[in-house]
């Protein structure tokens, strides 16, 4: 049965498809100049993304690779756990899939697809802090009522059975591009080289209580860097394989042409910035911004929600 369109809504299947690719771009993470004027026409890759499902009157599934784990840098963010920054974020999702069904009625849905156990012993960082941190993501999405959203992990992939290292090794046995070939991209590929400093730079702010000298540090970034882009190229070809046909979002910025469409989750002075990097600063006017814990303590005090810090208010 062929659902009927809202009033006002468009009608024909690439119209539809447009629309949705508007309501996406003022919110795309790029580094591209002048990228917040683009129009649909600029994304040809989206726009076949969409035009599947929106053509056979099915739901848009969104896939999003992120919300992997806190940051372990105590000076980034406020604990292991999710805060007001995923809180927002989350909301943001929800309502963005339900700004979407306005204009396809069949609706859309947004797989987060967790992958803090895919890169644990790259980022350093616990896998019982990771745990912790996945059910406390299942539980604020399933407390907000956040009903467009879901968690897609190594479980869904690899089941309960097996230990978190075999599952990282089977992941990068299995799907890992060769790292001579990521070598070779970041020498001659500008969007490559952008997402390799931008991981190395990630790494190395979390990398403060590294024991060794500075430089080791860097080396031991830059190397861990190509270990996090190879699993990285993994987990999007067993999340393709989990999800065929869904539209690839990406936390990282993405140049046009790019098969992945970054988005920006919160207002932030950076980029590459994310809530499980940052917290949560909310101003005078209401505005939200993200920012690394020790810039949010000088200009704020702290929250508290159910009896754990979650951001910090200004004035």
């Amino acid at each position: 049965m062929t659902v009927p369109a809202p009033p006002g809504a468009p009608t024909e299947a690439p119209a539809v498809c447009a629309a949705v690719l508007a309501t996406l771009l003022p919110h795309r993470r790029t580094l591209d100049t002048g990228g917040h004027d683009d129009t649909p026409d600029a994304f040809p890759a989206q726009l076949r993304q969409l035009a599947a499902p929106v053509a056979a009157n099915e739901p848009i599934v969104f896939t999003l690779p992120g919300f992997p784990c806190k940051s372990p840098n105590p000076a980034k963010v406020l604990g292991h756990l999710p805060d007001e920054g995923e809180r927002l974020a989350l909301r943001f999702l929800d309502g963005l899939c339900g700004r979407i069904a306005a204009l396809h009625p069949p609706g859309a849905r947004m797989v987060i697809c967790s992958d803090g156990h895919v890169f644990s012993d790259l980022i350093q960082v616990p896998d019982r802090d990771i745990d912790a941190y996945a059910d406390a993501l299942r539980a604020l999405i399933h407390d907000e009522g956040l009903t467009r959203l879901e968690v897609f992990d190594l479980r869904d992939v690899y089941g309960q059975e097996l230990s978190h290292d075999a599952k990282r090794s089977l992941v990068h046995e299995r799907h890992a591009p060769p790292l001579e070939l990521l070598r070779s991209q970041t020498r001659g590929d500008e969007p490559t080289r952008r997402l390799y400093q931008g991981i190395t730079k990630f790494l190395f702010e979390d990398s403060a209580s590294f024991a060794g000298t500075r430089s080791a540090r860097q080396r031991s970034c830059r190397r861990r860097a190509y270990g996090v882009m190879q699993r990285s190229r993994a987990w999007g070809e067993l999340i393709e394989a989990h999800h065929p046909g869904a539209f690839r979002l990406s936390i990282h910025p993405q140049p046009r042409g790019s098969a992945k469409f970054g988005i920006r989750l919160l207002d932030a002075p950076d980029v590459w910035m994310t809530p499980w990097h940052s917290c949560v600063l909310e101003h005078t006017d209401g505005r939200r911004e993200l920012l690394h814990r020790a810039d949010a303590e000088r200009l704020g005090r702290p929250v508290l929600r159910r009896g754990r810090p979650s951001h910090f208010t200004a004035g």
